[in-house]
């Protein structure tokens, strides 16, 4: 078990593209960190080179307080679980699990003990002796973690291991990786694309983009609280709606204008906030989908009503998804299936200005 520290770390390869600019992240002993972005972001990049697979351009990284720079990746104690399982096809699951074991001349009666805790942990014991040929996708994946977790390492680093696996496997080994964490209570940095698989694994989720760090929070802190367009953006799904807007002031109350027809009041404890953006230019109003839903006939607070007509809408059974223009902007809310939304009609909607954001398009800023 130990704490993890990446400083200024970065990386530039040889026509000297920055794939990581100097990141700093300090990621706590027993702590299940998510590192997410779109392609390109440099998170795999991170990964590799914590891994000792990608030589550092710059910067530190450190495990257990000791610096690791020129450490080879055997000798750094981490385990690694990758997308393609790189499982030996010719040795059953036990020899696979055991393989590392065996390298380091470890006794047999504590291989064999190590395995066998594994694969209880992974419910795989009746599939020990099997050939990987013989296993499913999400049984694979169980014997690489299987194999990751026999070595007892400091560190445990995944590097986007659900992505072979269709949706509905991918939704169970999520699953089966938590439950797994909990159990085996290891130092991890996981790598994925998918914001859903960083929301609901990660104690800690790393935003990233462009080989920066856009923000580290918890999941709530970045669904509720995003640093910046890109993460308000990146963080849920639907994404969130942007739509060009202004600030206004009358008779010492503010309020957001999205375009000519729809005005809503500021809540009060944004208007101190709010207030140094008046008549600013580039502002963005964000509000989120599940924001946006059909008018009842009890309203809470800060929410409001308005009347648009629908160009499309999509029933998904537990809820309606409704899309329509403003300003010339596509925008998504999502309604209760039986409250009538149809494409082409009108509908009054509510907008939960309790979870508006204000945007400064320029800087990408959440105000």
């Amino acid at each position: 078990m130990a704490q993890l520290s990446l400083h200024k770390l970065s990386k530039n390869y040889d026509d000297n593209t920055p794939a990581v600019r100097g990141i700093d992240l300090d990621i706590a002993d027993k702590e299940f960190v998510v590192l997410v972005g779109p392609s390109g972001c440099g998170k795999s990049t991170t990964l590799r080179m914590i891994a000792g697979l990608e030589e550092i351009t710059d910067g530190d990284i450190r495990i257990g307080g000791e610096v690791v720079n020129d450490v080879p990746p055997k000798d750094r104690d981490i385990a690694m679980v990758f997308q393609n399982y790189a499982l030996y096809p010719h040795m059953t699951v036990y020899e696979n699990m055991s393989f590392g074991l065996r390298l380091k001349k470890v006794p047999k009666t504590e291989i064999a003990q190590r395995v066998e805790n594994a694969a209880q942990i992974l419910d795989i014991t009746e599939l020990l002796q099997r050939k990987p040929k013989q296993l499913s996708g999400g049984q694979r994946q169980r014997v690489a973690m299987g194999r990751a977790i026999v070595r007892d390492p400091k560190v445990f680093l995944f590097d986007e291991p659900l992505s072979n696996l269709d949706a509905k496997l991918r939704v169970q080994m999520r699953t089966e990786i938590k439950k797994v964490h909990q159990k085996v209570r290891t130092t991890t940095v996981y790598v994925t694309h998918d914001q859903i698989e960083a929301m609901t694994l990660a104690d800690r989720v790393v935003v990233m983009n462009g080989g920066l760090i856009e923000q580290v929070g918890t999941p709530n802190e970045l669904y509720h609280f995003p640093a910046t367009k890109f993460v308000a953006g990146f963080i849920g799904s639907p994404a969130m709606n942007f739509v060009p807007c202004a600030i206004e002031e009358t008779a010492g109350a503010l309020r957001v204008r999205l375009g000519n027809d729809i005005v809503f009041p500021v809540p009060q404890d944004r208007t101190a906030r709010y207030r140094a953006h008046i008549g600013k230019a580039r502002l963005l109003f964000g509000l989120r989908p599940e924001h946006i839903v059909e008018q009842r006939q009890h309203m809470e607070p800060n929410q409001h009503a308005f009347e648009v007509e629908l160009e499309v809408t999509e029933p998904m059974g537990m809820e309606t998804m409704v899309f329509f223009l403003l300003q010339g902007t596509e925008l998504c809310g999502r309604v209760n299936p039986n409250a009538g939304a149809q494409s082409g009609r009108r509908m009054k909607l509510v907008a939960d200005l309790g979870n508006m954001h204000l945007i400064d398009d320029a800087s990408g800023r959440v105000l």
